[in-house]
């Protein structure tokens, strides 16, 4: 089984980033200028995004090097975490004697209909799961808040029976709502914070900002639907 039910250890938290934190000023970076006025603050900056990214890689390449990876990247959020991702993993098996193929396939979860639950999570694109039947399967996920969407994916999987499945979120939000679930692979443990940047988004506004920063009340009530 993907992740755990259990405290994790200190270590497998990642990079964790206390609720009393003030973040970065955002006059200490550039981002474009249609977003300025909508943020508050950076809260990680690209560079330390992408160092992150590269240790998660060799973390992955440790556990699960010398295997056929079938990664299945959750969209849209996590499209470029996956790139990112990705990239480093040929990188680390291009320059080491541990050699690993990867396949990628995107996938979106969807469990609303406008404001109302459908009662269960629709999985959307992707080829048929049952492909996934005895391969090693990486899902790389944006963000893991209360886990709920996280554990239905790996139910839907498992019924096809992969030989391994693991997780890779590049944030974890700490939240009361949380029902214990914790990912493989974590990049970043963050506060309950609405976050933007590096992919993630506000009603597909903030896609286009390198670093993940706090959007303010401001930026919510412009790009509001």
């Amino acid at each position: 089984m993907a992740g755990s039910s259990e405290e994790a250890p200190d270590f497998g938290r990642g990079v964790v980033i206390m609720d009393d934190w003030p973040g970065y000023d955002l006059n200490l970076f550039t981002y474009p200028q249609h977003y300025y006025g909508d943020l508050e603050y950076v809260l990680i900056p690209h560079g330390i995004i992408v160092d992150r990214i590269e240790r998660l890689a060799k973390d992955i390449m440790k556990d699960i090097g010398y295997s056929d990876i079938m990664v299945l990247c959750v969209l849209k959020g996590g499209y470029k975490f996956c790139a990112d991702l990705v990239e480093h993993l040929k990188n680390i098996s291009r320059n080491s004697d541990r050699f690993i193929s990867m396949k990628v396939d995107f996938i979106r979860l969807k469990s609303y209909r406008n404001d109302q639950s459908m009662g269960e999570m629709q999985i959307i694109g992707g080829d048929d799961l049952s492909s996934l039947a005895g391969k090693n399967v990486l899902i790389v996920e944006d963000v893991v808040g209360t886990g709920r969407t996280m554990k239905a994916l790996l139910s839907s999987i498992e019924k096809y029976k992969p030989n391994m499945i693991k997780v890779a979120s590049l944030l974890v939000k700490r939240t009361s709502r949380s029902d214990g679930f914790r990912p493989d692979y974590a990049g970043f443990e963050i506060p309950n914070l609405f976050v933007v940047g590096y992919a993630l988004d506000y009603n597909e506004y903030f896609r286009d900002l390198n670093h993940i920063c706090v959007i303010n009340e401001h930026g919510k009530e412009k790009y509001r639907v």
